[in-house]
């Protein structure tokens, strides 16, 4: 396995659209695992092969959090549709075809680092994709873990989640980016153990 380099805005590759997978190959299928390690090795919840220069429509997702004193996986925090899927979850052209109501939560993400803004998405989504075998899956979610897609898929588009924002507010931290740049992330991890980036 291999870490990849996460793209960070305003780099315009994660402005391009994501082409849909013929074939789940071997080569893919690797190629997903080391998103996966990428994804938490930068203790991030999702990432989109947009993010590390990929124009495939690929998504991996692990919104289970870890209880620190027995290492082992919280689900009490989880809702009932989310303890149903096993995660981590790996998607090759994730599609969602029904989507329900209306949440916000407070969005963060590895190609954004240290920023942190209320983005609003559906509630209740179910997916259609294939998964690590190429089968075709489809399941329903709510919780973190639709939360989490949506934003992975918005990044398959070519969309960040500041995109999302007011046009106010996105302009302001967009423009705060490309004066300033981002702040040291070694310092930022040991301030902000429990943040999470999608």
């Amino acid at each position: 396995m291999a870490l990849l380099e996460i793209l960070k805005f305003p780099d315009p590759r994660l402005r391009r659209k994501c082409l849909s997978v013929e074939k789940v190959t071997p080569e893919l299928q690797q190629f997903a695992q080391d998103m996966l390690e990428t994804m938490y090795s930068f203790r991030g919840i999702g990432l989109a092969a947009a993010q590390v220069n990929r124009l495939v429509r690929l998504l991996v997702v692990d919104t289970r959090s870890k209880d620190p004193e027995s290492d082992r996986y919280r689900l009490d925090d989880m809702t009932d549709l989310e303890r149903a899927i096993e995660q981590p979850l790996i998607l090759f052209n994730p599609v969602i075809v029904k989507k329900e109501g209306k949440t916000t939560f407070d969005e963060g993400c590895l190609s954004v680092p240290s920023y942190y803004e209320t983005v609003e998405r559906f509630n209740w989504i179910q997916v259609e994709a294939l998964n690590l075998q190429g089968e075709r899956i489809q399941f329903e979610t709510d919780g973190l873990l639709a939360i989490c897609i949506q934003h992975e898929i918005d990044h398959l588009d070519g969309k960040l989640f500041i995109d999302r924002l007011s046009p106010i507010k996105s302009a302001r931290i967009k423009s705060k980016i490309r004066k300033h740049g981002y702040p040291d992330l070694t310092k930022l991890a040991k301030q902000e153990k429990e943040d999470v980036s999608l």
